[in-house]
């Protein structure tokens, strides 16, 4: 691993080489450091900004490698794998240089992030699993479409959503960044509680949306299937999971199954969210977080105002 030249807690953007490969990151905020894994995988990382929290946490933010301006693996687009992304979170929390971290991961950050804080936690002072789930593979794709079918009989009337169910439909069919980033723009508004109720507010980051296409095979084209739920109850790091109540692809179900399966975990759910709750409850989601981040997590702990719920 080769440091960078600054302080690698600076505010602003670092590099650091791990096996060969640039990382780039970002420092925002002032505070205990929190490491914020995007999802995808092959999102730009700017749209997980949480400028709330960023009052009260420092939030290193990576671009994970395969896009951005990060390195690419000899195998991209594949390749990218949860040990993978992990041997580099490590190796950032390591370039850090602070003796402990807090690690949120968001979607398939989230997925991440469980892996690393199952096999890694002896730097890991809490671990918030955001919009994430304990599997992936035929199971989670069967809710996430019987989601999205529900997303269309409430939206049949817009004029919209034709756009929208193509976009779905040419998922399969993504084989390169510039069609993964314009199937990502033209899913976007299922993704938000409610979307064109804000379209105002969130139509500028849709617009500025960049996607790198990562293809979820190992480097021997085999899937890259998750499913966590024999582990999880080994987990030792205190852990919030957080979920937005109308979210279709990591939603209720899966934060629940998650609570039930993590000893001693709380569970936020924001009822007037998607799967964006750092941008559509903003408050509500940096009031819960920095409280778990900045505190000892305890089984009484609890929340109970009208926009979020805090369950233990």
């Amino acid at each position: 691993m080769t440091p960078s030249a600054t302080d690698p807690l600076a505010i602003g953007t670092h590099t650091v080489e791990i096996d060969g490969l640039v990382q780039r990151y970002h420092v925002h905020g002032a505070g205990p450091v929190c490491v914020a894994h995007s999802g995808g995988p092959g999102i730009s990382w700017e749209y997980l900004r949480m400028p709330a929290l960023e009052r009260h946490l420092t939030i290193v933010y990576p671009e994970p490698i395969g896009t951005g301006a990060s390195g690419r693996l000899p195998s991209h687009p594949h390749g990218y794998t949860r040990p993978r992304y992990s041997r580099f979170l490590g190796a950032l929390v390591e370039h850090l240089g602070v003796s402990e971290v807090r690690l949120l991961g968001h979607s398939h950050g989230g997925f991440i992030a469980q892996y690393h804080a199952l096999r890694h936690p002896e730097r890991i002072a809490g671990v918030i699993l955001y919009d994430s789930a304990p599997l992936t593979g035929p199971e989670h794709a069967a809710e996430a479409m019987r989601q999205v079918e529900s997303f269309i009989g409430r939206h049949a009337d817009h004029p919209e959503l034709p756009e929208i169910v193509a976009a779905f439909q040419a998922i399969p069919t993504i084989s390169d960044d510039t069609r993964m980033t314009a199937v990502t723009k033209g899913v976007f508004p299922a993704y938000f509680a409610d979307y064109w109720g804000r379209a105002e507010e969130f139509a500028p980051l849709r617009a500025s949306l960049r996607a790198w296409h990562i293809s979820g095979l190992e480097e021997n084209l085999s899937p890259h299937v998750i499913d966590d739920r024999a582990d999880l109850g080994s987990l030792t790091v205190p852990t919030l999971v957080v979920v937005g109540r109308h979210d279709f692809i990591c939603g209720v179900r899966w934060a629940e199954e998650l609570h039930r399966l993590i000893p001693g975990s709380e569970l936020l759910i924001l009822e007037n969210s998607g799967h964006f709750g750092h941008l559509e409850e903003p408050a509500a989601f940096a009031r819960a977080v920095t409280r778990f981040a900045t505190t000892v997590p305890s089984l009484d702990t609890a929340v109970n105002s009208p926009d979020d719920q805090l369950i233990n």
